[in-house]
């Protein structure tokens, strides 16, 4: 599977961006998507992921992110609200096919990566 992650910019905080994940594999629809994001000098962390049982939010952006998925279009969204200067961070997508919920928060469970994208908001 191989993912292509955009949509990464320079915002305001309070202000609003879109995060696609788009994946080749045609059987993507069996796949859990995750979001990870790093931050200079900081450990990648969980953002959010979607199974097909449901999604799951780190509590740091808990109401202001959601997470959504177009399988017929093989793609996955972030949708980032109110966004803040600690959201700052390069967001990367992940996929695979064995995440369980108890896996999703942890960043060795992924096995397939995309190449990230840069989010920066300005406070």
């Amino acid at each position: 599977v191989q993912l292509q992650a955009s949509g990464g910019g320079l915002v305001q905080a309070g202000g609003s961006l879109r995060l696609t994940c788009a994946a080749s594999r045609h059987t993507f629809s069996n796949y859990a998507v995750g979001w990870f994001r790093q931050a200079p000098g900081k450990e990648r962390e969980f953002v959010a992921g979607i199974r097909w049982s449901g999604d799951r939010y780190a509590d740091s952006v808990k109401g202001r992110f959601t997470t959504s998925r177009d399988n017929a279009k093989n793609t996955v969204y972030l949708q980032m609200n109110n966004l803040k200067p600690e959201d700052t961070a390069v967001y990367y997508c992940a996929a695979d096919a064995g995440i369980t919920r108890a896996t999703m928060m942890h960043s060795r469970s992924w096995r397939y990566w995309g190449q990230g994208t840069q989010v920066t908001v300005s406070s």
